[in-house]
């Protein structure tokens, strides 16, 4: 038990060389003994049959993507298919190259999963470009460069016995690129790489490479299976072995295997796969080594340095936490969002920066609050109180809880700490309220009001998954859409949902107040028009306006544009701290539809005359927007 604790401590948030992550944790696994965390990356297939000639010719491979997205994990995979000795591969070295010929018999093969290449091939692999590169500022090394121009010949070479695997962050492989000397073909794969980057392609025609960036996958998807490996994981079942006393580690009263506990529980697991769902489709990628850092840091952390050393829980500190009544700073609840870190240490975390966007726990309602300070007790909401606070012996309302309550309360001016200490422990709870209750509370108890982000729920069950599931999204969501969109593009408080309004200000169409209405296009089906919410090939949710047939434009609908849009709608407007962008995105898509609209009017053959006709848009005491035509003679 002590061994496999400690070993995950070490996909926690300590101090470590981040470009040798997976070579520290291969090291410590072999001499442990403990097997590392394991799962296939849903590329994984797909790299290695870029080797296997029995489908097609083998090509070269780029892997990209942000630090910690699993690209020397998938280099060592493609290592292992081919059979390369794993002790040459524990070198430090960045560059090793294979030999690779099989014979068309399979019963000669090593392995029956074995990519089969019937020529002889010689693979390269660079499995960490920053370290094969000269630092910047220095020139290559001749042999280095060399091989990099290899490289560029062979792309477009049908016959070349080589093919490259090479790992590289974005601005890596970019940067590299750059700085080789110019040749036709370095010229032409530089253009290549960027071309394939910047359009989300994965490959070219008639070029032998194949790019997979990884950062394109989903990190929802990364989360199933990284949460499968680490919760069944054979270093658990050796923690429930023997039998702990009370006060030991793992015994019944410690924070580590409750925590463990609970984040096998359903409802645990599909807050915290929501809120990294949200991250995607907020254009937040989220990489493995984050996801497993998260999951470490949920079970380990604690929020006491003087106890625990790096915030992070060992066997040895459970014994003090208990004596010292202290185990609520090992919550869950507060280390999922790194609760338990220092803020510098916190805000330098990609995983708990995203998730500090949702402001979790310093946002609320008056009825969570008031469930959270008089609850107990209380006819209406002791219930709530005594179901997800008193029934809650590790981290809910405990004596330090209801004296800091107890003072907050009383409000004497003569202990203002009294009031700081009780508001950090109600930011702890309200996180913890987000995990428990249950999915047929979320609406009554308006689960997501603990956030930024108000509708993220319905933008997850009622948009996202409707239209997953082949379904229209709901009416009401439709127009309040609409709503929002026609206020943003007037400036006006219109309350139209019907119809979708057009407007500028005569001479610019960006203006705040638009009062000049170009046109109104129908929501619903009607002579080519319509507004529709429909998916992206990559599972995104998009707006799309047609104007006529071939004639459309689409905005990629976000969680911050849905939140953005809905709150416009419902509220009429959102501070500019949170909205300024999301303004700005819906301006430019305005003048892509204005634009659009140009078009139409081309196709259908609309010439000017000299008569020019504005119309002008006022609102109704009803909100509705009325407009009346004025000519003007030129």
């Amino acid at each position: 038990m002590k061994a496999w604790i400690n070993f995950l401590r070490q996909y926690g948030p300590v101090s470590r060389n981040d470009n040798m992550y997976d070579e520290t944790i291969q090291r410590s696994a072999r001499r442990t003994g403990i097997a590392p965390i394991r799962f296939e990356h849903p590329a994984q297939k797909s790299v290695i049959s870029c080797f296997d000639q029995s489908t097609t010719d083998p090509v070269s491979v780029i892997l990209t993507g942000t630090a910690g997205d699993g690209k020397t994990h998938l280099c060592r995979q493609v290592w292992q298919a081919l059979n390369g000795d794993l002790r040459d591969w524990d070198s430090d070295n960045p560059y090793l190259s294979l030999n690779f010929h099989y014979p068309k018999d399979r019963s000669a093969w090593p392995s029956s999963e074995t990519p089969s290449l019937y020529r002889k091939v010689k693979i390269h692999f660079i499995r960490d470009l920053s370290g094969w590169a000269p630092q910047q500022g220095l020139q290559w090394q001749p042999e280095k460069e060399l091989l990099l121009q290899r490289l560029c010949k062979s792309l477009f070479d049908s016959s070349s016995d080589e093919v490259f695997l090479i790992a590289a962050n974005d601005g890596q492989l970019v940067e590299a690129w750059r700085r080789l000397t110019d040749t036709p073909e370095v010229i032409q794969t530089r253009k290549l790489f960027e071309d394939l980057l910047v359009e989300d392609r994965s490959s070219q025609e008639g070029v032998r490479v194949k790019m997979f960036n990884l950062s394109r996958w989903s990190s929802a998807e990364l989360f199933d299976r990284a949460y499968e490996a680490f919760v069944s994981h054979s270093g658990w079942d050796a923690c429930y072995s023997g039998v702990p006393g009370e006060n030991e580690a793992f015994g019944p009263r410690c924070p580590i295997r409750h925590n463990f506990e609970l984040l096998k529980t359903p409802l645990v697991y599909s807050r915290l796969r929501a809120l990294i769902e949200l991250c995607d489709h907020n254009n937040f990628h989220l990489p493995i080594r984050q996801i497993l850092l998260l999951l470490s840091n949920a079970i380990l952390g604690c929020a006491d340095s003087t106890v625990v050393k790096d915030n992070l829980m060992r066997p040895v500190d459970v014994p003090k936490l208990l004596s010292n009544g202290i185990q609520a700073k090992a919550s869950l609840y507060n280390n999922v969002f790194g609760g338990n870190l220092s803020e510098n240490r916190r805000q330098a975390i990609t995983i708990f920066d995203y998730f500090d966007r949702f402001q979790l726990g310093y946002e609320t309602s008056n009825r969570i609050d008031n469930i959270l300070i008089y609850g107990e007790g209380d006819d209406h909401l002791g219930k709530y109180f005594d179901a997800f606070l008193k029934s809650d012996t590790f981290y809910g309302a405990d004596k330090a809880y209801f004296e800091a309550r107890d003072r907050y309360i009383e409000g004497t001016e003569d202990d203002p700490s009294g009031a700081k200490d009780f508001l950090e422990l109600l930011v702890a709870q309200r996180r913890g309220l987000f995990f428990k209750i249950p999915a047929d509370l979320t609406e009554e108890l308006r689960l997501w009001e603990l956030t930024v982000f108000r509708f993220a729920g319905e933008y997850l069950q009622d948009a996202l998954q409707a239209l997953r599931e082949g379904k229209n999204v709901r009416r009401p969501i439709n127009n309040r859409l609409i709503k929002g969109l026609n206020r943003i593009f007037t400036g006006m408080l219109l309350s139209s949902e019907r119809e979708l309004y057009l407007a500028t200000s005569g001479n610019f169409s960006q203006a705040r107040i638009s009062r000049v209405l170009v046109d109104r296009l129908s929501v619903e089906p009607r002579h080519g028009e319509k507004v529709v919410l429909t998916l992206s090939e990559n599972g995104h949710v998009l707006l799309t306006v047609h104007l006529a047939a071939g004639n459309s434009e689409s905005l990629e609908l976000n969680l911050i544009r849905y939140e953005f849009l809905s709150r416009v709608a419902t509220e009429g407007a959102l501070p500019a701290s949170f909205s300024k962008e999301c303004y700005e995105d819906i301006l430019a898509f305005k003048s892509r539809l204005l634009a659009a609209h140009d078009r139409r009017r081309q196709g259908e053959g609309v010439e000017e005359d000299h008569h020019l006709g504005l119309r002008l848009i006022s609102i109704s005491q009803q909100g509705l927007p009325e407009d009346r035509f004025v000519e003007v003679t030129i």
